[in-house]
């Protein structure tokens, strides 16, 4: 099986890539070869005994869409994008790569499956497209079920939310075999602080672990939904093999996550390493941080993910472990 990666050297890409090389199969096939894609040189795998194509290029370009999808890719994991508060900022840019990248994705591959001939088999590959949870806006409940309508209140849940519409309809019309996953929030990511307006939630985390001072720009009672970057990849990597049968016509979902508060993950981080790493964290109000997190969607039933198999975490706790697991060793630094 031939595996594309779109947004390949991004943090969740990354970790995606890895999985699949260390476990050399997907969705009960074996990967024969891969294909990562990304603006920036994505690395590859180690131990992945098949051959490996990694491209620097701007996905987003429709002659580099229709390149990509004629090389046929059997299983498309779509995550290139830009981020929330970029989309925001450049509504141009965001526009371009969020949606405009997505549609020339969906129509290369509309074209190549177009080529049914002596020489050319049918085409409909499996494609897993990374949407968000910001695809829902205010006002909504505490806990948003699975029927909730989507209302963006951004220009990022826009863009996904038209990109999960697109996708919806391509595989109503059998030229795409897709399923949509909404993110919940991802942490602890590890590296540097990104500019985005909820990077504090990893950030109270990581940088504590490593002796770090982190701001917090937030109160302690902001509730939100997270899961870490080791469930990110293993929703995707369960969406690639859910049936058509199980998932039915309504194929984008909504992910599970540990509802918390902020003041729950600090009390977290005090249970795996002490007041130490807690006293690493300074409050630094900002009410421009608050205002826009605060009109973030903040939990979900996500009923039908959790019976079609998806799992998260139990707690924040579990959460910090997996991110000393995989990103720190498996220990505290000193």
């Amino acid at each position: 099986m031939h595996v594309l990666v779109t947004g390949a050297a991004g943090m969740v890409g990354r970790k995606l890539v890895e999985r699949l090389a260390r476990d050399g199969s997907c969705a009960g096939r074996p990967i024969s070869r891969l294909t990562l894609t990304d603006i920036v040189a994505p690395a590859k795998p180690s131990g992945f005994a098949g051959p490996v194509a990694t491209r620097t290029e701007d996905f987003a370009d429709a002659a580099t869409a229709a390149e990509l999808a004629g090389t046929r890719p059997d299983l498309i994991f779509h995550l290139a994008a830009i981020i929330s508060g970029e989309a925001e900022r450049d509504f141009d840019k965001g526009y371009r790569i969020n949606l405009d990248g997505t549609r020339n994705l969906l129509e290369a591959i509309r074209q190549e499956s177009a080529k049914n001939n002596s020489s050319h088999g049918a085409y409909v590959p499996r494609l897993v497209f990374s949407s968000s949870s910001g695809i829902f806006g205010a006002p909504y409940p505490a806990v948003i079920p699975d029927e909730f309508h989507a209302t963006p209140l951004t220009s990022y849940g826009a863009q996904k939310a038209i990109g999960e519409l697109l996708l919806a309809d391509y595989s109503r019309r059998g030229l795409v075999d897709g399923v949509g996953i909404r993110f919940p929030s991802i942490v602890v990511r590890p590296g540097k602080p990104n500019a985005s307006a909820g990077g504090f939630f990893s950030g109270i985390i990581r940088e504590p672990l490593q002796g770090l001072e982190a701001m917090l720009p937030v109160g302690d009672d902001l509730v939100f939904t997270h899961a870490s970057p080791r469930s990110a990849v293993g929703f995707l990597i369960h969406a690639a093999g859910l049936t058509r049968e199980a998932l039915g016509p309504r194929i984008n979902l909504t992910m599970p996550g540990v509802f918390c508060s902020v003041g729950e993950q600090i009390a977290a981080l005090r249970r795996v390493a002490g007041d130490k790493a807690v006293k690493l964290i300074r409050r630094a109000p900002d009410k421009a941080v608050t205002d826009i997190v605060s009109g973030w969607p903040t939990g979900f039933e996500a009923k039908r993910a959790l019976a079609l198999g998806f799992k998260a975490e139990q707690d924040f706790d579990e959460i910090i472990r997996v991110h000393i697991e995989d990103d720190l060793g498996g220990r505290l630094p000193n």
